[in-house]
């Protein structure tokens, strides 16, 4: 669920302290492009809205479709930077923050996110995304190769113990990168990320798992064998959902699996071309140089665990 436990009346105050009625709607629209506070009058713009009446509005409906944190992330970027090289001083903004982070949220000053502070809560959408709402975010696809033959030669207390381990070493991958683990089904899991520099906290996170578990294959794995890794990354439009099923039919979702079964080797990970054009070079230099798909116009580019030193 959406957090809605916001004095909303500072953010109320604020605005109406600070900013005329139109560039209350044009950072409202620029949060929620589709929003649009004349529209919800039922008149043209020539129409006078009152000052309050306007804030109270657009706060309302922002809180209500999911919208509000964002817009507050906006407020602060037109606080501190302006906005068309006009200044804007937002008079109570402060307290707006205040409120946010009593919430329960934490603030990154570097990127000018909020996100939940994950030693009281961490959910599944952030504490800010509804149903339906659609997102840019990185995808990670696990899987774990050979799993029949791990549960079939093994007694069933140690291969419950060795998927826990590796579930907590995925999990503290994803959750301390601001990700989040959404499905986790028999040999498979799929985790996302949208906040900060997401696609590369998502990298990082799946060399992290695949490191992991290549130390502890070495040292603490209770199997009569090794458990090997097929993982991908990929970046897209998402539309949010509660409803697994839906998740799995999502376009990104569905192409991460595709490059996570079709062209990931046991131990490796894979990042789709068009994740990998966004990266830094110095970051792509640990990856082989884009390849296709079988049976596919699909590019990636692969890391192997066996390429690690040390």
């Amino acid at each position: 669920m959406i957090n809605t436990g916001f004095s909303t009346r500072f953010c109320r105050k604020c605005l109406a302290l600070s900013l005329s009625v139109e560039d209350m709607n044009r950072f409202a629209k620029i949060t929620y492009p589709e929003y649009d506070l004349y529209s919800k009058y039922g008149f043209s713009k020539g129409r006078p809205v009152g000052l309050h009446d306007a804030a109270d509005r657009i706060v309302g409906d922002l809180l209500q479709n999911g919208y509000y944190i964002d817009f507050v992330e906006t407020l602060i970027k037109v606080d501190s930077k302006g906005y068309m090289g006009h200044k804007f001083a937002l008079r109570g903004l402060d307290d707006v923050v205040g409120d946010v982070l009593q919430a329960g949220y934490s603030f990154d000053k570097t990127t000018g996110v909020f996100y939940e502070d994950q030693e009281k809560q961490i959910t599944r959408n952030w504490g800010r995304l509804m149903e339906g709402d659609e997102r840019p975010m990185t995808v990670v696809r696990l899987d774990m190769v050979g799993n029949s033959l791990l549960v079939k030669n093994n007694p069933k207390s140690l291969v419950d113990k060795a998927y826990g381990d590796l579930r907590k070493v995925v999990n503290e991958a994803v959750t301390s990168r601001l990700g989040r683990l959404w499905i986790w089904e028999g040999d498979g899991a799929l985790a996302a990320f949208m906040l900060s520099d997401y696609s590369r906290l998502a990298i990082f996170a799946a060399m992290e798992i695949l490191n992991g578990m290549f130390v502890y294959n070495k040292t603490e794995n209770p199997l009569n064998s090794s458990i090997k890794l097929r993982i991908s990354v990929h970046s897209g439009d998402l539309t949010y959902s509660d409803n697994e099923t839906r998740i799995s039919k999502a376009n990104i979702v569905k192409t991460a699996v595709f490059l996570e079964s079709k062209a990931a080797a046991p131990n490796s990970m894979v990042i789709s071309e068009s994740l990998a054009m966004s990266q830094d070079q110095s970051l792509l230099d640990i990856f082989s140089n884009a390849k296709t798909a079988p049976n596919s116009t699909e590019k990636f580019r692969i890391f192997q665990i066996n390429q690690v030193k040390g």
